[in-house]
Protein backbone atom coordinates (compact mmCIF):
# COMPACT_ATOMS: atom_id res chain seq x y z
CA UNK A 1 0.00 0.00 0.00
CA UNK A 2 1.48 3.84 -0.71
CA UNK A 3 2.55 5.69 2.09
CA UNK A 4 0.97 9.55 2.70
CA UNK A 5 2.83 11.90 4.55
CA UNK A 6 0.17 14.14 6.47
CA UNK A 7 1.84 17.03 8.30
CA UNK A 8 -0.56 18.89 10.25
CA UNK A 9 -0.59 22.38 11.04
CA UNK A 10 0.61 21.87 14.91
CA UNK A 11 3.79 20.22 12.82
CA UNK A 12 3.06 16.63 13.95
CA UNK A 13 3.93 14.23 10.86
CA UNK A 14 1.80 11.17 10.14
CA UNK A 15 3.12 8.34 8.25
CA UNK A 16 0.15 5.88 7.28
CA UNK A 17 -0.45 3.64 4.52
CA UNK A 18 -3.45 4.36 2.24
CA UNK A 19 -5.38 1.53 -0.03
CA UNK A 20 -5.29 2.06 -3.48
CA UNK A 21 -8.56 3.54 -4.73
CA UNK A 22 -9.40 5.66 -1.76
CA UNK A 23 -9.27 9.50 -1.86
CA UNK A 24 -6.84 11.68 0.31
CA UNK A 25 -8.81 12.61 2.18
CA UNK A 26 -10.50 8.89 3.43
CA UNK A 27 -7.05 8.36 4.23
CA UNK A 28 -6.87 11.05 6.46
CA UNK A 29 -10.19 10.40 8.56
CA UNK A 30 -9.64 6.54 8.59
CA UNK A 31 -6.19 7.46 10.18
CA UNK A 32 -7.68 9.88 12.62
CA UNK A 33 -5.69 12.93 10.91
CA UNK A 34 -6.53 16.02 12.73
CA UNK A 35 -7.53 18.80 10.41
CA UNK A 36 -9.18 17.21 7.63
CA UNK A 37 -12.82 18.43 8.84
CA UNK A 38 -14.80 16.78 5.33
CA UNK A 39 -18.14 17.90 6.41
CA UNK A 40 -19.13 17.23 3.03
CA UNK A 41 -18.28 13.58 3.05
CA UNK A 42 -15.85 14.00 0.07
CA UNK A 43 -18.86 15.62 -2.59
CA UNK A 44 -15.93 18.35 -3.55
CA UNK A 45 -19.02 20.50 -1.72
CA UNK A 46 -17.25 22.27 1.42
CA UNK A 47 -13.33 22.76 1.32
CA UNK A 48 -13.01 21.52 4.57
CA UNK A 49 -10.48 19.08 3.34
CA UNK A 50 -7.71 21.35 2.00
CA UNK A 51 -4.24 20.85 1.84
CA UNK A 52 -1.17 21.85 0.55
CA UNK A 53 0.52 19.41 -1.32
CA UNK A 54 4.69 19.51 -1.47
CA UNK A 55 6.20 21.06 -4.98
CA UNK A 56 7.91 17.89 -5.53
CA UNK A 57 4.28 16.31 -6.35
CA UNK A 58 1.95 18.78 -7.66
CA UNK A 59 2.79 17.47 -11.40
CA UNK A 60 2.31 13.96 -10.26
CA UNK A 61 -1.32 14.77 -9.85
CA UNK A 62 -3.79 14.78 -11.85
CA UNK A 63 -5.11 18.20 -12.89
CA UNK A 64 -7.46 19.93 -10.87
CA UNK A 65 -11.29 20.55 -12.45
CA UNK A 66 -13.82 23.41 -12.64
CA UNK A 67 -15.41 22.24 -9.46
CA UNK A 68 -12.53 21.63 -7.22
CA UNK A 69 -11.17 25.07 -7.95
CA UNK A 70 -14.59 26.77 -7.50
CA UNK A 71 -14.36 25.18 -4.39
CA UNK A 72 -10.94 26.31 -3.40
CA UNK A 73 -12.33 29.65 -3.90
CA UNK A 74 -14.08 28.97 -0.53
CA UNK A 75 -10.92 27.51 1.10
CA UNK A 76 -9.41 29.99 3.77
CA UNK A 77 -5.74 30.33 2.82
CA UNK A 78 -5.70 29.37 -0.20
CA UNK A 79 -2.13 29.07 -2.12
CA UNK A 80 -0.61 27.98 -5.17
CA UNK A 81 -0.01 24.43 -4.02
CA UNK A 82 -3.88 24.04 -2.69
CA UNK A 83 -6.17 20.99 -3.11
CA UNK A 84 -8.90 19.82 -2.00
CA UNK A 85 -8.08 16.09 -0.68
CA UNK A 86 -11.48 14.59 -1.58
CA UNK A 87 -10.91 14.93 -5.13
CA UNK A 88 -6.91 12.93 -5.11
CA UNK A 89 -7.00 9.34 -5.61
CA UNK A 90 -4.21 7.32 -4.32
CA UNK A 91 -2.71 4.63 -6.42
CA UNK A 92 0.63 3.18 -5.95
CA UNK A 93 2.29 6.45 -8.20
CA UNK A 94 1.77 8.30 -4.87
CA UNK A 95 3.72 6.47 -2.74
CA UNK A 96 5.21 9.17 -0.59
CA UNK A 97 2.97 11.69 -1.36
CA UNK A 98 3.66 14.31 1.26
CA UNK A 99 0.32 16.56 2.17
CA UNK A 100 0.22 19.96 4.58
CA UNK A 101 -2.81 19.82 6.19
CA UNK A 102 -4.18 23.46 6.14
CA UNK A 103 -6.28 25.19 8.92
CA UNK A 104 -9.64 23.94 7.39
CA UNK A 105 -11.22 24.37 11.19
CA UNK A 106 -12.38 27.94 11.36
Amino acid sequence: MPKIIYCTPDGTRHEVEVENGYSVMEGAINNNIDGIVAECGGACACATCHSYIDDAWLAKLPEMDDMEDSMLDAAFDRRANSRLTCQIEISDKLDGLVVHVAENEY
